[in-house]
């Protein structure tokens, strides 16, 4: 029986202009005698019938001289080269397609990035994380067109087995735990059994992984549709103590993470990293954030989460929409949305209204309609600005006329307040 043609299920999957720069690709390939193939997310994405965004495509050959021979060919394309990788990335409108030249990798010692070596594609098969990526579609070669699976990689993804390829994958890097855990809650598979054995045993091999790939592998995690499910998993696994001894995550903490979904379509990966903190004391926060190498926001909305949470008892008495700024403006609003995602009742409440409205509320006077008004310049306009915002704020004044007569009763020192101070709900 005639194998199918999987060039064609995979054109069909893309868009046209991914497309059109595929077939510049095979012909260019094609012409220089050299074996292109697909591999890796992409195929695996194929035969699950799961959409196609990005394009791994795997050269025997120079990889890097065959996009910039083919990149000026193309419209409105981009082409990057990584030389020291042996890599090169295509760009174009809704489509990226990275060619690597197949290699085979070794690792000196456990967590080391791999010492590269040019090697046929089963070498190249042979280096990735789990049977079910590490299946190809020759695009130019004499099985142009036909499935290369080694190692069983399609039976795997029919039974739903995330399998290793190798006894060491997970203490040559131990960044593919964190990679299962996605692929698990992501295409619903499980770990083999003995994949599982071997990568519980190698889980502390997490500490020799550097904070900045640590951190990339976490965002991946926090940007899938429902990280809570990852993360539960990675806390039943070991993975995320060994992150920090003090990092963990339970169903309370998973509800918060499906809370603020709700609150917001797409959180943004500061507030849920405020959120995987928000139960740690102040060090350990600044230590997680140091481990992780956290950029400067993200390890702001880190150290903040446990200062949020102190603020909790504070939220929860009757206070005016002004004493709610004065507490959280101080924040991060990462923190702030993780504290309103964590909490119930009034403080929840609140932080909602300082993060949708009262953060933003100004004034209708500023600094030059107060110097009109006989204000001096300097702090004594900066403090009179202040007060005429919390007097709004808590209904103390409703239009600019209302602030004017405050602002000349405060410049005269005969402040009046007229109205009762409205309550946050």
């Amino acid at each position: 029986m005639p194998q199918p043609n999987f060039i064609d299920k995979l054109n069909a999957a893309l868009p046209t202009a991914a497309r059109e720069a595929l077939d510049v690709l095979i012909l260019a390939a094609g012409t220089r005698s050299l074996a292109l193939y697909a591999v890796g997310g992409c195929v695996r994405d194929l035969l699950l019938k799961r959409p196609t965004l990005d394009l791994d495509l795997t050269l025997e050959g120079d990889a890097p001289a065959l996009a910039r021979a083919v990149a000026g060919g193309l419209a409105d394309v981009r082409c990057t080269v990584h030389p020291a990788f042996g890599t090169a990335t295509l760009k174009g409108t809704g489509f990226r397609i990275d060619v690597a030249s197949a290699r085979a990798e070794s690792y000196e010692r456990p967590g080391a990035l791999p010492a590269v070596r040019p090697g046929p594609l089963r070498d190249d098969l042979f280096r990735r994380d789990f049977t079910a990526n590490a299946i190809a579609i020759a695009l130019s070669s004499d099985l142009t067109g036909g499935l290369i699976d080694p190692f069983h990689g399609e039976a795997d993804l029919e039974a739903g087995l995330l399998r290793a390829l190798h006894e060491a994958s997970f203490r040559d890097d131990a960044t593919r735990i964190l990679r299962g855990a996605r692929y698990e809650a992501r295409l619903g598979f499980r770990f083999e059994p003995q994949t599982l054995r071997w990568l519980k045993r190698d889980v502390r091999y997490l500490e020799a992984i550097s904070g900045r790939r640590l951190r990339d592998e976490l965002l991946r995690v926090l940007r899938e549709p429902q990280p809570e499910r990852i993360l539960l998993r990675l806390h039943g696994l070991g993975a995320l103590t060994v992150l920090h001894p003090s990092l963990s995550f339970d169903e309370r903490r998973a509800s918060a993470f499906a809370r603020l979904r709700e609150l917001r379509d797409e959180p943004p990966a500061t507030a849920c990293l405020a959120l995987l903190a928000w139960e740690l004391t102040p060090p350990e926060a600044a230590a997680l954030a140091g481990r992780l190498s956290l950029t400067r926001r993200e390890a702001e909305a880190v150290r903040a989460a446990p200062d949020a949470q102190a603020l909790l008892p504070a939220l929860s008495a009757d206070v005016p929409p002004s004493r709610v700024v004065e507490l959280l403006s101080p924040l991060p609003p990462p923190a702030v949305w993780a504290l309103a995602a964590t909490a119930e009742g009034p403080p929840a409440d609140r932080a909602l209204h300082y993060l949708r409205r009262w953060r933003y509320l100004k004034p209708a006077l500023d600094g030059h309609a107060l110097v009109a008004l006989g204000a001096p310049p300097g702090p004594r306009l900066g403090e009179v600005l202040r007060r005429l915002k919390a007097a709004k704020l808590d209904g103390e004044v409703r239009t600019r006329r209302d602030e004017e007569r405050l602002a000349r009763a405060i410049l005269s020192g005969t402040e009046a307040v007229k109205a009762t101070p409205s309550r946050s709900s």
